[in-house]
């Protein structure tokens, strides 16, 4: 079948994007092969960086530990012992004084001055925990999160996702997972377990907004009613600026809506929240629906200037899923955390569910504890990650968290924000590329992250061509046919936007995983796409 007919691109649309994409890639790459143009992907956000240093201290830290397990235990070819806690701290020392001329064993050194001078980490607790975490050679105990990951990664997290006031009644708990999509999967399933959302309930989406979250909701095990607030209105001036009128945010003030999930920054079109926002969502809680559970997956706040997290605006009813995958160029580690406030709503509601509910709870957790009434939400989502019964098992791998520890370490310890201004720079660099080589022109915006783009054709057909070619536009071809026809023709792979519930002509491109030059390459070709459409419109009109 002709990949670019209409009833093959409708058909095609049903599926989600990055479903799709796996046909695109096919036709990319047919389409490379037959011409002299080059496969380019900008379809998935796996960056083309990897963070380095952090890397290397862990693979020094892992020698450190290896030397450890011989010296207890070297009988044998090829085996070795567990190491030992007695006087393990000075053997590290020692072992840094040896070992102090790479980027990743200063940063050790470093990290671990700062975990016991600034922390307060007892030495030989710490080095323990470390050594024996990077052999993984026991379950992560406590297997919710180990004693000193937390503690390196609560200050990060406050660091990067803006905490401006550490006060009273906003200390947080972590919960680390593999990787954020397994910390989506906890959160909705603890929800439900708990009887927080039940089947039917109503929640809302924030659109424009990464797939999964429009999909999970669909599943006949929560078939929820589902209220889209949408950032997809264009402007007066005829522009997208991606963010929530107060009549749509106002729809979160109907307090029979349980639950709203948010990418924020979002993905796509990679903008963070405004300052307006984020104060409409106080007051919203505040005055009309103070139950209101949120969920914010927060992967791209360390590529946001000045980002604050609804966590730290609304602690009590947030749970902030966020993953280190992009910013370290991690995403095989699948490293990621979910963040609750140690006062919160979750508790509070489930103390107050009806007895018959508190009864079905006592049955499903009183394996773990004598008084489950006392076990806190986030515990619960730990034992439900294992379906309660392994609950002595779970928790993420301990080399894992170790690794996760050493990328959160590494930023605190970058006083002048160096990677982060070199990782803001390159994402600018590269969508400026992009958007220069369409020949659309995007107005500033301190608010634009950057790390997806997402191009509403519909927009520039009508700033281009005018009023009524963008009307015969959808006449003539599939809202998929610019991907398709990128794909077929041109060797580019994007992402439909529309699976994203953005505008029905829209395409995600990832500024992460291709170089600078790729994107003037992409950004030609999309322009080339319209000048096509229009060249087929005149034709037609004649």
């Amino acid at each position: 079948m002709d990949p670019l007919s209409n009833d093959y691109e409708a058909r095609l649309s049903q599926m989600s994007p990055f479903e799709i994409k796996n046909e695109l890639i096919q036709l990319a790459q047919e389409d490379a092969r037959k011409s002299s143009a080059t496969f380019l992907n900008a379809g998935r956000g796996n960056p083309n960086w990897i963070s380095a240093d952090a890397r290397e201290a862990f693979f020094a830290l892992g020698a450190f530990a290896l030397e450890e397990c011989r010296r207890t235990h070297s009988e044998a070819p090829g085996i070795a012992g567990m190491p030992s806690k007695k006087g393990i701290a000075a053997r590290f020392e020692a072992y840094l004084a040896a070992h102090n001329a790479s980027e990743g064993e200063k940063l050790l050194a470093l990290a671990y001055r700062y975990m016991t001078d600034t922390l307060a980490a007892d030495p030989d607790d710490l080095i323990y925990e470390w050594a024996d975490a990077i052999i993984g050679d026991q379950y992560p105990t406590p297997p919710r999160i180990l004693k000193y990951t937390e503690a390196a990664i609560r200050p990060y997290l406050a660091q990067e996702l803006g905490q401006r006031d550490p006060g009273e009644g906003k200390e947080y708990d972590l919960f680390a997972v593999e990787g954020g999509t397994a910390g989506m999967c906890y959160v909705f399933d603890s929800l439900q377990a708990n009887h927080l959302v039940n089947r039917g309930d109503k929640i809302a989406l924030m659109a424009p907004l990464f797939t999964p979250y429009i999909e999970i909701p669909e599943l006949d095990r929560f078939n929820f009613d589902v209220v889209t607030v949408s950032a997809n209105r264009v402007e007066a001036d005829g522009y997208h600026y991606w963010q929530y009128p107060d009549s749509e945010l106002d729809k979160l003030r109907d307090p029979s809506i349980k639950l709203v999930c948010m990418i924020n920054p979002s993905n796509p079109p990679s903008y963070r929240l405004s300052d307006h926002n984020l104060e409409r969502f106080v007051d919203i809680v505040r005055k009309d629906n103070p139950n209101l559970i949120i969920v914010s997956d927060e992967v791209y706040g360390t590529f946001a200037q000045n980002f604050e997290s609804l966590l730290y605006k609304l602690p009590q009813n947030t749970l902030c899923v966020y993953s280190f995958s992009k910013y370290f160029g991690a995403t095989g580690w699948r490293l990621a955390v979910i963040a609750a406030a140690k006062e919160n709503i979750f508790d509070r509601m489930i103390a107050a569910l009806p007895q018959a509910d508190k009864d079905d709870l006592a049955r499903r957790y009183g394996s773990l504890t004598l008084d489950v009434p006392s076990l806190r939400f986030i515990d619960r989502m730990v034992a439900d990650s294992r379906d309660v019964a392994l609950n002595h098992t779970a928790g993420l791998s301990t080399p894992q968290q170790i690794q996760m520890s050493l990328f959160a370490l590494k930023c605190i310890l970058d006083t002048k924000d160096a990677y982060k201004n070199t990782m803001q720079a390159m994402i600018h660099d590269r969508l400026d590329a992009l958007w220069e080589n369409t020949g659309f022109k995007m107005p500033d915006d301190p608010l634009r992250v950057g790390y997806y783009s997402e191009i509403d054709m519909m927009v520039w057909a009508r700033k281009f061509y005018g009023d009524q070619f963008a009307a015969w536009l959808p006449t003539a071809h599939n809202p998929l046919d610019v991907t398709m026809r990128l794909a077929a023709e041109k060797g580019i792979v994007v992402l439909n936007g529309s699976g994203f519930d953005g505008p029905e002509w829209s395409i995600r491109t990832s500024q992460a995983n291709l170089d600078r030059d790729a994107y003037v390459t992409i950004g030609q070709k999309v322009r080339q796409i319209l000048e096509e459409y229009h060249t087929e419109y005149l034709a037609a009109k004649k």
